[in-house]
């Protein structure tokens, strides 16, 4: 029986610390395989040109993505860390620990006619990926929406998002055992 990207999620989620934890889909190369296929699939024929990705996860997660689109990728870097030439920039609004983040991406890797994607693990708040998509659509490009393995959203917050397209939904994960 060959099992699902959605199957492959369940079966390597864990709450650990009061925190969700995926990164040991990334450890087990079926559930990788798995996942990033799934997360290519709703766009494989969307005209996409690029896929971007928000540090860190989704660096991992969108780039494998865009190789699996057969295009390229185009990362989106938090806070101050070294990124040359010339940048568009967005705060975010508060998170779901109230934080605001700066986003920035280089100008020059969106151009005018280019279709995205974001590709991220988790969507809570949308609030990165309007973000993101508002820098996407101030240099040129169109937004085609995201595609993450969780949503938390819930579908009054896609609007801001966008399209998305998810592996599973946060009720479909395991219930958090109680914090100690």
């Amino acid at each position: 029986m060959t099992r699902t990207a959605h199957d492959l999620v369940l079966e390597h989620f864990t709450w650990l610390g009061g925190h969700a934890d995926v990164w040991a889909v990334f450890r087990d190369a079926e559930a990788l395989e798995a996942v990033v296929k799934a997360l290519a699939e709703p766009f494989r024929d969307a005209g996409i040109t690029a896929v971007c990705g928000v540090e860190s996860r989704g660096f991992l997660l969108g780039a494998a993505t865009a190789v699996e689109l057969g295009v390229g990728f185009v990362p989106v870097r938090k806070g101050e860390g070294l990124f040359p030439g010339r940048k568009s920039q967005r705060t975010t609004a508060p998170d779901y620990r109230r934080l605001r983040h700066r986003l920035r991406l280089q100008r020059n890797s969106v151009r005018s006619g280019d279709r995205l994607v974001l590709v991220d693990d988790w969507i809570e708040t949308g609030q990165q990926a309007a973000a993101v998509r508002d820098m996407v659509e101030e240099r040129g490009g169109e937004w085609a929406g995201c595609s993450v393995i969780v949503d938390q959203l819930g579908p009054e917050g896609h609007i801001p998002a966008g399209p998305v397209r998810a592996l599973l939904s946060f009720d479909e994960l395991p219930a958090q055992p109680d914090a100690p």
